[in-house]
């Protein structure tokens, strides 16, 4: 999961996704719509392709009946989505195998899984960002001096 990919980010290429192209479009075109360039949108694809929201291949983006059924629900069901799906991507799956864990502890575990993007001082920020903008959020976590799965 991409660190600078925000909630707001993934709704709203859901929502151009399935209101101005019905669900289905080449990734360029997706970008001159939203007025971007495909390096700065392609964060956003590849979260929500790792959610399960959309498919890509072929230069195209496709919504799925989970991306619809996020797009279409109130914000505790969309939350509810979102927490079902983190525990199978990093670094929320390595969290949640350690269940209770420091930030230093499991970026520890992702580098002996030889997962390097968090091992510096940035990569520790922008993990502290992750954590809090998708996993709490969601309700994945939970924090007080440490993090809990919930």
């Amino acid at each position: 999961m991409h660190p600078s990919t925000r909630v707001a980010d993934l709704l709203g290429l859901l929502m151009v996704l399935q209101n101005e192209f019905k669900g289905k479009t080449d990734l360029y075109e997706l970008g001159n719509k939203l007025e971007v360039e495909l390096d700065d949108f392609l964060p956003s694809v590849y979260t929500a392709n790792e959610l399960g929201f959309v498919v890509i291949g072929a230069g195209d983006i496709i919504i799925t009946d989970r991306g619809l059924d996020f797009l279409n629900s109130n914000l505790r069901k969309r939350k509810e989505i979102i927490k079902t799906s983190l525990g199978r991507i990093e670094p929320f799956k390595t969290a949640k195998e350690l269940k209770k864990f420091s930030l230093k502890e499991l970026n520890d575990r992702l580098v002996q899984k030889g997962i390097m993007d968090y091992n510096s001082t940035e990569g520790l920020h922008q993990l502290e960002i992750l954590l809090n903008e998708w996993g709490i959020y969601s309700g994945f976590l939970k924090r007080n001096e440490h993090y809990i799965v919930e």
